[in-house]
């Protein structure tokens, strides 16, 4: 792979390509994204996420932004915590993700202290030190340049604030590895074509883990966009990993 291509799944694909056909993923499975979540890991998704907010030492009247935030589940929670003097900004690069999380809160209504912003993690479009957290689950390895995404976290974040990052990670146990690798590449495309139509998705969903940094190399990546205080916390084993990092 050279300077003008990117993996995209275990593909090489020229870089400018990339952000084409991850949002063709997403389009494709932003109506069935939450049913597919529960299904490929028995529901377990919701306790890490909200093992993930939990932890984030969010509080009321803070101003959060959740990247990738697509179908709003994590917006819910930190909603929750930030209250009414706080605000919570979701962030994707993929208006079908978005519109889906927008129609799904204002159903429930939640309206105030939400915004909704179509854009690119490797160029945020708000100001040096504007934002008390930011959080990313199940997005960074979605992003082209990593790298430039967590530099542009660490650039907008407040002194004192915190970028955290909840991401497939590598499994540690050697024994489970076998067993997670037929789940991901041949349960889970069959569930992709069973309930949303789609197996391609759902292969390149499996194969964008094994393509994401592991944890340490995470970690050191972070140190690199300026973080102190850098940690990863491994959850089910390093099925996933929470990445931690405060702007100084």
């Amino acid at each position: 792979m050279d300077d003008k291509t990117t993996h995209f799944g275990f593909r090489d694909v020229p870089v400018e390509q990339k952000k084409k056909l991850v949002g063709e993923v997403f389009s494709s499975v932003a109506a069935k994204y939450d049913l597919m979540n529960d299904l490929m890991s028995l529901g377990v998704h919701r306790v890490w996420k909200r093992y993930f907010v939990g932890t984030s030492g969010v509080k009321r009247g803070d101003r959060v932004l959740d990247l990738a935030g697509g179908t709003g589940d994590i917006a819910v929670l930190l909603h929750e915590r930030v209250g009414d003097t706080g605000e919570v900004i979701i962030g994707d690069i993929n208006a079908a993700m978005l519109n889906v999380g927008r129609d799904r809160l204002t159903d429930r209504g939640l309206v105030r202290g939400l915004r909704y912003v179509q854009l690119n993690a490797e160029a945020l479009p708000f100001p040096d030190a504007s934002f008390d957290l930011v959080t990313i689950a199940f997005g960074l390895r979605n992003v082209t340049d990593k790298q430039a995404g967590l530099n542009e976290m660490r650039r907008i974040l407040k002194p004192g604030g915190r970028a955290l990052v909840l991401e497939f990670s590598q499994v540690k146990p050697e024994w489970f590895r076998p067993i997670y690798d037929f789940h991901s590449f041949k349960v889970l495309p069959k569930l992709g074509q069973l309930f949303a139509n789609d197996a391609g998705s759902y292969q390149y969903l499996a194969e964008s883990i094994r393509k994401h940094p592991p944890q340490e190399e995470l970690q050191a990546m972070m140190a690199t966009a300026g973080f102190a205080r850098c940690s990863h916390r491994n959850l089910s084993g390093g099925i996933v990993a929470i990445h931690s990092g405060y702007s100084v």
